[in-house]
């Protein structure tokens, strides 16, 4: 059945506030095992229940929240293993949109992703340079023409943007991503293989590498590059 405009309206309220607690959970504003009070999330947006479930649906689909039998919706905790297993999720999907968007990537879009290459390089914390990050890889991958495995890749940015704002919530250091480079001179040769094979091994990196974290033993500490 098509959408009434009474459903349109949810959908709009649901999504406004999906990408807000997202944005709490993400930034470390709301701690694993925060609960989410629907009457309160409800007040504080000025919407009913109905819009609220569907946000808290959402963000569990995205991996932030569990709904817990007697203890309600909480915001999701997360280990090492889990931040492996997005990576891997990850370099899967997005070599797979890469290897579909490279005969479409025009010379404007790679020029913007240059650009949100420098921008990261050139970030003096840890929030630009995630924002220039996630905006590096949306691009490349953007003209792969399969709106659903973008809005996978995009949730999934989603968690590893939550991960990397803990492993650096103590302290950040600048740096050069010298396969943002590598990644951006294949493809614009023209070798999408070799585009592909440095984009793999880039995510995959994420989690593998151990970052020491003030007060925490430094296997506790992971790195989030990709």
């Amino acid at each position: 059945m098509p959408k009434t405009r009474d459903d349109s309206l949810k959908d709009t309220v649901a999504s406004r506030i999906s990408r807000a607690l997202a944005e709490r959970i993400i930034h470390g504003e709301l701690v694993p095992g925060a609960r989410l009070a629907q009457d309160h999330i409800a007040e504080e947006f000025g919407a009913s229940h109905v819009p609220v479930r569907e946000a808290f649906r959402r963000l569990e689909a995205q991996g932030l929240v569990i709904s817990l039998p007697r203890r309600g919706v909480r915001v999701a905790s997360f280990d090492l293993k889990q931040v492996r297993e997005v990576a891997e999720m990850r370099a899967a999907l997005e070599v797979l949109a890469l290897r579909h968007a490279a005969p479409n990537l025009t010379p404007e879009v790679l020029a913007a992703a240059e650009q949100a290459a420098a921008d990261a390089d050139d970030a003096k914390d840890v929030r630009t340079w995630e924002e220039a990050n996630r905006r590096f890889h949306r691009l490349i991958v953007s003209t792969c023409g399969m709106p659903r495995l973008l809005s996978v890749i995009d949730d999934l940015h989603a968690v590893s943007a939550r991960f990397l704002f803990v492993a650096w919530r103590a302290t950040w250091e600048a740096r050069t991503d010298h396969d943002h480079r590598a990644i951006l001179e294949a493809l614009k040769s023209g070798d999408a293989a070799e585009a592909a094979r440095i984009l793999e091994r880039h995510v995959q990196w994420i989690g593998r590498a151990p970052l020491p974290v003030p007060g925490r033993t430094e296997t506790e500490g992971f790195a989030i590059v990709g």
